[in-house]
């Protein structure tokens, strides 16, 4: 194995933990991954794994090569796409992850955009509403919604996720419609999650501030369009982003409730590992989904009309 071949075999049992693990992400055996990484140690006289029988993990000096590969091989990488863009066009593998209700109601028709532009390049597209790590799991861009904790990866931010409350006009008429936070207690509220018990909605306040508010949650789904689903039949107040509800409050099939306090707005972001040079690839794509979602989002704006918040 070269030594180019080497350092993708090293960079992969380093993300992934496991020589088995980045020999079947590669389509080699894992003596093969143990060879070149033992030919790699040999070859820089020091080691660079620490190996026990559950996991692998780089020493300090692997850590060090480890970011230097990443740099080596993304450059390589980026390279290649040049001088294949300047050539034809740019080719390779693109591996995204999103979530998936935004997957499915926009994501799906900007990357069907995406790939008709740069009809060589591969996409492969996996929605799960589970946090996928770039560096741990071989992807090139993740897509995510929410307040980034601190980690070594890089976001960009692409747009805002800004959430309502909502509720049926039908819904509303039976049961009232809330004034105030605190009244939400005494309604039937469809929350995400897994349990319906001891659940809180965050509120903003027309002064910046945030209220926790009771619930009496009737129903929990960890997926956004059913939740949407049973707010519209009428089952209860939800709170969910607008790039889900915003064309049922178009159509007038849903109302905006307490509108001087909704939910903590969030964004969507793409996030991609810290290599010094960024894959053309990934670049690509990345700049695509900045300028398509640049302004205010289609999902907050219909036949021309805005939603205040």
């Amino acid at each position: 194995m070269d030594k180019l071949d080497a350092m993708q075999a090293f960079t992969r049992v380093v993300t992934t933990g496991s020589f088995a693990e980045a020999g079947r992400r590669l389509g080699l055996t894992r003596s093969a991954i143990s060879k070149a990484v033992a030919e790699l140690e040999h070859l820089l006289g020091a080691r660079l794994l620490d190996r026990t029988t559950r996991r692998v993990s780089p020493t300090h000096a692997g850590r060090a090569y480890y970011e230097r590969c990443l740099d080596i091989l993304a450059a390589i990488d980026e390279t290649e796409l040049q001088v294949a863009q300047l050539h034809d066009q740019p080719r390779g593998t693109l591996k995204l992850n999103a979530p998936m209700s935004f997957g499915t109601l926009h994501l799906g028709d900007a990357i069907a955009e995406f790939a008709r532009l740069w009809p060589d390049l591969k996409v492969e597209m996996v929605l799960s509403d589970r946090f996928v790590n770039p560096l741990e799991e071989g992807v090139d861009v993740t897509i995510r919604i929410g307040q980034l904790e601190d980690s070594s990866l890089i976001a960009r931010r692409l747009a805002p996720c800004r959430r309502l409350l909502v509720a049926a006009p039908d819904y509303l008429a039976a049961h009232g419609t809330p004034e105030t936070p605190e009244d939400l207690v005494r309604h039937r509220c469809l929350v995400y999650g897994h349990s319906t018990s001891l659940q809180k909605w965050t509120l903003t306040t027309p002064d910046g501030g945030t209220i926790r508010a009771d619930l009496n949650a009737t129903m929990c789904c960890n997926n956004g369009e059913v939740l949407r689903a049973a707010a519209v039949a009428g089952n209860g107040i939800t709170a969910l982003p607008s790039f889900i509800t915003g064309p049922d409050i178009a159509a007038s099939r849903l109302a905006v409730v307490l509108p001087d306090h909704p939910p903590t707005a969030l964004d969507i972001f793409a996030l991609y590992a810290p290599n010094r040079y960024l894959a053309a690839k990934s670049r690509l794509l990345i700049d695509f989904l900045v300028a398509r979602f640049a302004g205010v989002p289609v999902w907050d704006r219909f036949d021309g009309r805005e939603y205040s918040s």
